[in-house]
């Protein structure tokens, strides 16, 4: 199976330089993982020891970033070096200013594990969430490196559990300690006698309640609330649209906020036209025209999880598609939150269904009925602040054990 898997290795590396003539995507991820060997070579100090956080991309970092924003507040010495596989979250990160170092992370082959190791003395390393990369475990556990993983969550389907699947099972006993978000994880572990594993939770739950403390008081916002009720939609999709914009056109008694998940004009375009209230974007919004909307469509980056504190209930896009989107940014204010079908990889909203704080709407019929008991029922959203306020702490958990 080792040479199996450095067989792919390889042949992933070849078919990143073909696609890389292609796809923007595949071209920043080859040219990052040959320019990590520059970065490397000029910005490490030889003479320090770092502490090595790799994530796969822009959500990973979010549940990294607690860790490494506490370390370094509990020891501003420390260096951090933190490695991508994704594009998506290197080319929004690679500024990130708690690390003294951000580039890629170089591909899996044996040749240039070594050679990663020659340049950058690893004092401890975590991964987090998904990430297994044999050579680079293998070798961690070669030079004898504490290495962990963080917020890690297993499902029996992974190949982990299975029959074939002793190369990776190999690779978890590489870890020094594994924490987990839940139980289940912790359980499915044991059966493959995995045992150094502690129910740490989500440090999501830490990120999003750090967020939520530095939110920002908007006053164009808090002027269009004008004594409604609010809803905030955020990362929305076509299909999240047709639902939300027919609800919000047939009630005038409650007010939508609503952040498209691409805000190019044509999308901008596509809702204003099926929109028959009284909407604005957010770079019109002025001091005299904000009351007098029934609808908001933000058309910038950066203030939705601010904008979350003035709602009353929430909707998260992506149901309807591939997958919701982030349902902690919401739930952290305390307000019931709602969303489309496909949900049941995202362990946060199953758990919100169950404390009865989250809702899956399928249509228009069920979407207009749960928001109407929810305008209602001011009560709901107790159940939502309780259930984030008992999954907080992973972050603390995590670094009493590994620092």
């Amino acid at each position: 199976m080792n040479i199996l898997y450095n067989l792919a290795i390889h042949v992933y590396g070849r078919l990143t330089a073909i696609a890389s003539c292609f796809n923007e995507k595949a071209k920043k991820r080859y040219k990052g993982s040959h320019d990590v060997w520059n970065i490397l070579e000029n910005k490490v100090d030889k003479e320090s020891k770092y502490v090595w956080f790799h994530v796969s991309s822009l959500g990973e970092f979010e549940q990294g970033r607690p860790v490494i924003e506490k370390l370094k507040e509990k020891n501003p010495q420390t260096k951090i070096l933190l490695t991508f596989f994704s594009p998506s979250g290197y080319e929004i990160r690679k500024t990130y200013s708690h690390a003294d170092i951000v580039c890629y992370l170089p591909v899996d082959t044996k040749k240039n594990v070594r050679k990663f190791f020659s340049l950058v003395n690893i004092e401890k390393a975590i991964f987090v969430k998904y990430e297994f990369w044999g050579n680079f475990l293998t070798e961690l556990k070669n030079h004898n490196i504490p290495t962990y993983i963080i917020s890690a969550i297993f499902r029996k389907e992974q190949a982990f559990f299975k029959i074939y699947g002793g190369f990776y099972r190999n690779m978890l006993k590489c870890f020094t300690h594994l924490f987990v978000q839940d139980n289940n994880s912790q359980k499915l572990l044991k059966t493959i006698d995995v045992y150094k594993v502690t129910v740490a939770g989500d440090t999501r739950f830490d990120r999003v309640y750090d967020i939520a403390q530095q939110s920002i008081n908007i006053p164009l916002i808090e002027k269009f609330v004008d004594g409604k009720k609010i809803i905030v939609a955020g990362s929305t999709w076509t299909a999240d649209e047709d639902l939300l914009l027919k609800y919000i056109n047939e009630n005038k008694n409650v007010k939508l906020v609503i952040a498209p998940h691409e805000i190019h004009e044509s999308r901008i375009l596509e809702i204003c036209g099926k929109l028959k209230c009284s909407h604005l974007r957010y770079s019109q919004l002025t001091e005299n025209n904000a009351a007098n909307a029934d609808c908001i469509i933000i058309d910038c980056f950066g203030i939705l999880s601010s904008i979350y504190r003035y709602a009353d209930i929430a909707y998260i896009g992506g149901g309807f598609g591939s997958g919701i989107h982030n349902t902690l940014e919401a739930a952290v204010y305390g307000i019931p939150v709602l969303w489309g079908t496909n949900y049941m990889k995202f362990k946060e909203a199953r758990e919100l269904i169950a404390c009865g704080g989250g809702f899956s709407v399928s249509d228009y019929k069920t979407l207009k009925n749960t928001f109407d008991n929810l305008i209602a029922d001011s009560s709901v959203g107790q159940k939502v602040a309780e259930y984030v306020k008992q999954n907080l702490g992973a972050t603390e958990k995590i670094l009493k054990a590994i620092d």
